[in-house]
């Protein structure tokens, strides 16, 4: 009996050296047929050439989404290389005076879905941290009442056309840096009802109006290129000559005499005296910091 059994562990043994045998005899055979196997694959141009354009149609909709389809909630999300080459479209939640507001991001519009697929909020707890802050390009506006200092004439009036103007509409901006607030400067469009044709740029509606100037500083002036300047300047030097918005304290006076008022007579060179927004900024820091010194 041992011996049997010894013979068939010999036997076992043998069979397995035989087959490891066999096995190590076919590898290279069988590794030279993959190898052919692949190079036959690849050199068929419609095996590798779909793979390809797969992968080109993958990157090119990447890159279209991060161009075109890519939602900034803030000013900070927006990278630098978007700045003067891209416009922003979007919806005007909110208007904090007369040359700012801010904007919902919305890319591609309707045709992606934004206002009958996808809906811009409108409670202020759902928007906080999800807006654009815009400061409109070329101009500066009446300033407000805030932080103990007086409004200066027409902020109120520069606010409420402003608002009328924009206010959850459909603006495009095109945007051009980030200032020392991050707000986005930007040359904003809006089209109005009824005909919505031609669109209006609203920094040049603003000076129209006499409810802004042009501004006046010298370091980070932004109007979007001469041509913008050149116009902007010209419209506010004609709504100055016809005396419209704050203007209008320019303009001459009849004296309260009855009888210079029946000879229509004019109270001679006396006129208001029109502060502009960036005259009050400076006169504000003055007095600030004149009241510190003390």
């Amino acid at each position: 009996m041992l011996q049997m059994a010894a013979d068939r562990d010999r036997q076992r043994c043998s069979g397995v050296t035989a087959a490891n045998a066999k096995a190590n005899a076919t590898s290279p055979t069988q590794t030279t047929s993959l190898k052919d196997s692949i190079r036959a694959y690849l050199y068929q141009p419609q095996n590798w050439i779909a793979p390809i354009l797969a992968a080109g149609v993958g990157i090119g909709l990447w890159s279209f989404y991060q161009n075109y389809l890519r939602r900034f909630p803030g000013s900070e999300h927006i990278a630098p290389s978007f700045f003067r080459r891209r416009s922003l479209l979007g919806k005007v939640t909110s208007v904090g005076d007369g040359d700012g507001f801010h904007l919902f991001h919305t890319p591609g519009g309707r045709l992606a879905g934004w206002g009958w697929l996808r809906h811009v909020p409108t409670d202020r707890k759902v928007l906080k941290g999800r807006t654009i802050s815009v400061r409109l390009a070329g101009i500066d506006a009446p300033e407000g009442a805030y932080f103990g200092r007086p409004a200066q004439p027409y902020a109120a009036e520069a606010l409420a056309y402003l608002e009328s103007l924009i206010l959850n509409r459909r603006v495009r901006a095109y945007i051009y840096r980030r200032d020392q607030y991050d707000r986005v400067v930007a040359t904003v469009y809006v089209r109005t009802p009824p005909f919505f044709f031609p669109r209006k740029d609203v920094s040049l509606e603003m000076l129209k109006r006499g409810l802004a100037t042009t501004y006046e500083g010298k370091f980070g002036a932004e109007f979007g290129g001469a041509k913008l300047e050149r116009l902007y300047k010209e419209t506010e030097a004609e709504a100055r000559r016809q005396g419209k918005g704050m203007w209008s304290i320019e303009k001459p006076r009849l004296s309260k005499g009855f009888f210079n008022n029946a000879l229509g007579r004019k109270n001679g060179p006396a006129r208001g005296v029109v502060e502009t927004p960036m005259e009050y900024k400076k006169r504000m820091r003055a007095e600030e910091k004149k009241g510190n010194a003390r």
